[in-house]
């Protein structure tokens, strides 16, 4: 959310400098007289957590520029999902009373964008301004109207999904009739195509029907009475205490080391091997070789996206489950899950946290 306030505050300094500040220069100030206020307007399709999110930063870097409700009339609309609402209200913003409008995602951007207003229109979550055709020029902004792109890395995601719970086929569920939606999911089937992945799909008439399609959620077992998995990357903690005396803390483990516990608090998660999994019965020696090159490959994701951060990974924890003798990572990807150093020194999970989003 931060990184987002950082660039909208960026946006509105450089253009309402010149297309909102002009109002300022008026020698009556915000008070009593709803005539002297100016009006800002913002304009979303659907509300969800992170269209609201976006909606509160918006009024937060205004706030911070000045714009109160002492001399600004904020004018939130939601279309709840209705085309022709949105257009109507699109139209109502557009009638030049306006000193700023914020769009908030594709759809209403495309249709403040099209009235041809001359009220300027700040967008963000636009995923394809060009392919939206709400910018012809994303180095020189126009049509009136600029923002911010949350362009998705499709390539990025799948590759993180194939490594934690690789898939034969999958599901995409998407409006058909908006652009950004559309333009996602060409990118999506050219990349499952081209590394061999099927794919089926469902579509919306719109975003807020998505949530009508559905999708079956597969329930997942866990091994024995829970099983833990950790890699090291770097020779540190319990494994200094077991193996001190042949290897020195800090030694890199090239290509990484996998070591199994069963979870068991009052034994101490005894480690325990492949052998011995099987002749438990909790799970064949197939399946550990599954789930040890699943954590060798998500381990090394992590660390790689950890390390353009100027951070490095030393150890890692997973818990991992099967659904029709599948192996699949079934907990989360947290930074209280792994080890990790920057310059030397070890990162508290929480600031870890915060170097990851950014704040």
């Amino acid at each position: 959310m931060r990184g987002f306030k950082k660039v909208l505050g960026l946006v509105l300094t450089v253009a309402l400098a010149t297309s909102v500040f002009t109002a300022c220069g008026n020698s009556k100030k915000g008070g009593d007289n709803d005539n002297d206020k100016k009006k800002i307007g913002i304009i979303t399709m659907v509300e969800n957590g992170a269209f609201m999110d976006m909606k509160e930063g918006i009024l937060e870097e205004l706030k911070a520029k000045g714009y109160t409700e002492d001399n600004t009339t904020f004018d939130y609309q939601c279309a709840s999902g209705d085309a022709t609402t949105l257009s109507t209200i699109a139209s109502n913003m557009a009638d030049g009373s306006y000193t700023a409008v914020f769009t908030i995602a594709t759809p209403p951007t495309q249709t403040f964008v099209s009235t041809e207003s001359d009220t300027p229109a700040f967008f963000c979550a636009v995923s394809a301004p060009l392919a939206a055709k709400v910018l012809t020029d994303m180095d020189k902004p126009d049509m009136n109207a600029t923002g911010t792109s949350n362009a998705i890395p499709v390539s990025e995601i799948i590759d993180f999904a194939q490594a934690t719970t690789p898939a034969k086929k999958y599901g995409l569920i998407y409006s058909g009739n908006e652009d950004n939606a559309t333009n996602t999911i060409k990118q999506v089937e050219e990349y499952l195509k081209k590394i061999g992945v099927e794919y089926v799909e469902k579509t919306a008439p719109t975003a807020a029907d998505v949530e009508n399609a559905t999708m079956e959620v597969l329930p997942a077992k866990v091994f024995g009475k829970g099983l833990e998995v950790i890699c090291r990357l770097v020779a540190t903690g319990s494994f200094i205490r077991r193996y001190g005396d042949y290897i020195e803390d800090g030694t890199p483990l090239p290509g990484g080391y996998v070591e199994t516990t069963l979870k068991d608090d009052a034994k101490g998660d005894p480690l325990i091997t492949s052998e011995g999994l099987a002749a438990l019965g909790i799970m064949s020696e197939e399946m550990f070789a599954s789930m040890k090159e699943q954590t060798l490959k998500i381990t090394q994701i992590v660390a790689d996206d950890l390390k353009k951060k100027g951070l490095d990974l030393y150890d890692i924890k997973f818990e991992f489950g099967y659904n029709n003798d599948e192996v699949i990572l079934i907990d989360e990807i947290a930074s209280g899950n792994m080890r990790v150093y920057k310059d030397g020194a070890i990162v508290d999970p929480v600031d870890l946290t915060n170097m990851i989003l950014g704040k």
